[in-house]
């Protein structure tokens, strides 16, 4: 399930609280964060906001 267009519009990079860029890549999905380098995934349409599980792009 997509992450819906204004539940995008309010979430920020926990980190820097920057804006994040929604990507779809096949079945995987993501939200990155370009001013940190962070990437956050989304599992079953939740995305996983905790800086102890984001990776780096």
């Amino acid at each position: 399930m997509p992450l819906e267009e204004r539940v995008l519009e309010i979430l920020v990079c926990p980190k820097c609280r920057g804006k994040l860029e929604h990507v779809v890549e096949g079945e995987a999905e993501s939200l990155l964060c370009r001013a940190c380098g962070l990437r956050y995934e989304v599992d079953d349409g939740i995305p996983i906001l905790l800086l102890d599980e984001a990776k780096p792009i």
